[in-house]
């Protein structure tokens, strides 16, 4: 049976290797230089260990070639009739060389594992760290079920990998350079049988990997599609039932997994053929270095124990080789792993903070859009064209519009979750693109359009605003926040909250929101369509009580409800990204027809009046 696997393997597997590499195949060993670079520096400061790690492979691997070498030494001292002092004496060195080898793996043991476990950390948080400073855009690259499987998944076959290539294939150059040595020194003809049978298991290795590398790369693409279609059925659960889709999610569940299994199927293929490629090899070594032993001991040319040496280093040599050969089988998907990891740690972050200092102008506006035009890369029209608009302190400004006129992108391209393509954005009179992301972002409180809160508490909730806010602070945002659910409860600022306060309404997920931002004293507040879960009387409410709170800042309100900004200073009616309209609510009610429209429609639905 197992001569069959290994012809069937030699046929099916090791054939297609020997075709012309695909272009993606050549560019990835481009590549593979670049990957080396960007990963070695993160072992510089495990130097040392790396270093220790060497000695005690050598240590290792000394002694265990040694320890044949003494068993030789002493079956031919018996033979020859020794004395039994010396055979002891023989024993007792084979067991000191055994336990020092002994002791000396499991501590390199402890070390790589060690290392691995360290190089993990090290990278998930340099992942995590240039995540942060992706644009929407840089983020929309990758996913975010990738980055998930990038950071966690990625990086856990990289440690494993490594401990793997530190046990398993460091030592076998030096087992195999000296095991072969150790057989010339005894026979001529013992060092090449080892040597040839080392060099056909080394190469038959390095070919398989080739093979290996393209069948890995489908499987961590398809673990990546596998990610995304559980995330989307398990979030959306309640829409797969209420459509009656749960046949068709079955179906598009079962089809993703049968790729993931016949492409693992293929990779277990690889597996079984190298190891019954690996046994033959082996139990042909043996019987050659019987025969051709057994012809040189009637020669007078070796002694019986040196064919048991020559029999154990060809053992140690084939065993090394044979794990390392399902190491390096492991290696591929490591290198994809890898491959996906630097791929975020070397891309280049389309928003790059500027070199200039903050230099605020007292008498320039907080904020100022200057013929501001953008456009998404893949877009044929731009979102936004030719926006001009500021907003001073004290006063409040409010972008009204339909969907798709481009509202929430103002919010997005203030705080720089995007560049402008054309005009300028103004900080106190500075383009935002001189100045660092940190030093603008600390002069803004934002309320995303959607409300999303951090598992915890409330107190944690709003102190991500402020870390250092007072108790008096948090109630005093939750009060003109109209938050008072909070303060009710028993539990009060340390209610919990669960992850994206799904244990909440979505009105106290808003009002939540606004307190969060409330927490932090700010230079302009930017609500982006924050009041769209409230009641009217909610809305009121929390409109009266933040006119008080934020009148020594600028306020931008992004919504689709007339009712929350008829008191507004100035009104930017957008249509299709350009201005439609900027002034009063008056004002525009006589000059602007999309605004008319707007409000009409809001009447007739009973949504016009607050």
């Amino acid at each position: 049976m197992v001569y069959h696997n290994v012809v069937r393997y030699l046929s099916c597997e090791i054939g297609p290797l020997f075709r012309r590499p695909k272009p993606q195949q050549m560019t990835e060993e481009i590549l593979f230089p670049m990957m080396l670079k960007v990963f070695l520096p993160y072992l510089k400061p495990y130097r040392w260990w790396c270093a220790a790690l060497m000695l005690i492979i050598l240590a290792d691997v000394g002694g265990s070639l040694l320890v044949p070498t003494v068993t030789a030494d002493m079956i031919n001292l018996a033979v020859r009739g020794a004395a039994v002092e010396k055979i002891l004496q023989g024993g007792l060195l084979m067991l000191g060389i055994a336990l020092l080898s002994g002791g000396l793996t499991l501590l390199g043991s402890f070390i790589s594992a060690k290392l691995a476990a360290n190089l993990g950390r090290d990278l998930r948080k340099a992942v995590y760290d240039k995540s942060l400073e992706f644009s929407a855009a840089d983020f929309e690259t990758f996913g975010t079920a990738s980055m998930i499987t990038r950071t966690l998944s990625d990086v856990s076959v990289i440690q494993r990998a490594l401990v793997h290539f530190v046990e398993m294939v460091l030592p076998v150059p030096l087992m195999c350079v000296l095991g072969i040595l150790f057989a010339f020194r005894l026979h001529r003809d013992m060092g090449f049988l080892l040597l040839g049978a080392t060099v056909f298991l080394l190469l038959s290795a390095l070919l398989i990997m080739g093979r290996a590398t393209a069948i890995f790369d489908t499987l961590q693409r398809i673990l990546d599609r596998m990610n995304v279609v559980l995330r989307e059925n398990l979030t959306g659960v309640r829409v797969v039932r209420a459509f009656n889709k749960e046949e068709a999610e079955t179906g598009r569940l079962r089809e993703i997994f049968s790729r993931y299994a016949r492409s693992a199927i293929r990779a277990n293929r690889l597996f079984a053929g190298l190891d019954s490629l690996a046994t033959v090899t082996i139990n042909f070594v043996i019987v050659a270095v019987f025969y051709f032993g057994g012809s040189a001991i009637g020669t007078g040319e070796m002694e019986i124990g040196d064919i048991t040496a020559v029999v154990e280093y060809a053992i140690w040599i084939l065993f090394y080789v044979m794990m390392a050969q399902m190491t390096i089988l492991m290696m591929p998907r490591a290198l994809a792993s890898l491959r996906r990891v630097f791929a975020v740690l070397v891309c280049r972050p389309e928003i790059v903070d500027g070199p200039a200092v903050r230099q605020a102008d007292p008498g320039a506006p907080v904020l100022a859009f200057e013929a501001v035009t953008f456009r998404f890369a893949d877009a044929d029209e731009e979102t936004i064209a030719g926006l001009s608009f500021s907003c001073l302190r004290g006063t409040t400004t409010a972008i009204i519009g339909g969907t798709g006129s481009g509202k929430s992108t103002v919010a997005k391209l203030l705080l720089r979750f995007h560049d402008v393509t054309a005009g300028r954005i103004t900080l106190f009179g500075q383009d935002i693109r001189d100045i660092s992301q940190v030093a603008l972002r600390a002069c803004i409180s934002y309320v995303p359009q959607k409300a999303w809160l951090f598992s915890g508490t409330v107190a944690e909730n709003l102190r991500y605003a402020d870390p250092d806010a007072s108790e008096e602070t948090l109630r005093r945002s939750l009060r003109i926040a109209q938050a008072d659910f909070v303060l009710e409860n028993p539990e009060g600022l340390h209610t919990i909250v669960a992850q994206g306060g799904t244990n909440l309404s979505g009105g106290q997920r808003q009002r939540l929101s606004i307190a969060r931002a409330l927490t932090k004293k700010a230079d302009l507040y930017v609500f982006d369509d924050s009041f769209s879960a409230l009641d009217f009387k909610t809305d009121a409410a929390l409109r009266r009580a933040l006119a008080e709170e934020v009148k020594e800042a600028a306020v931008l309100i992004i919504t689709q409800r007339v009712s929350t900004i008829r008191q507004a200073d100035q009104i930017i009616v957008l249509h299709d990204g350009k201005l439609a309209g900027i002034g009063r609510h008056e004002e525009l009610l006589a000059t602007s027809p999309v605004y008319r429209d707007i409000v009409a429609s809001q009447q007739k639905d009973g949504d016009g009046h607050g």
